[in-house]
C-alpha cells in the first residue's frame, strides 16, 4: 500500500504485514486535482488541488498521524 508522509511529502510503500496507522483524505475531485503520477513527478504541488493534499496532511499531523492515504 501506498502512503504520503505528512512531513516530507513523499510517497512510501508499506507491505499489508508492516502498515502503520494512517488518516484516510476522502474528498471530491475537481479541477486541477493531483494524482499518485503529479507526486512521483514532483509537479503536485503546482496544482490547486495540493491545498486539500497539505490540509489534509497538517490534521493528520495534528492528530497524531505519521501518515495518510487517498
Amino acid at each position: 500500500m501506498r502512503l504520503l508522509n505528512v512531513d516530507s511529502m513523499v510517497i512510501h510503500e508499506f507491505n499489508e504485514s508492516e502498515l502503520p496507522p494512517y488518516a484516510i483524505l476522502s474528498h471530491t475531485w475537481g479541477k486541477e486535482e493531483v494524482g499518485f503520477q503529479d507526486m512521483v513527478e514532483g509537479r503536485g504541488s503546482g496544482l490547486r488541488g495540493y491545498g486539500k493534499i497539505k490540509g489534509c496532511c497538517a490534521q493528520a499531523s495534528f492528530d497524531g498521524f505519521e501518515y495518510v492515504a487517498s
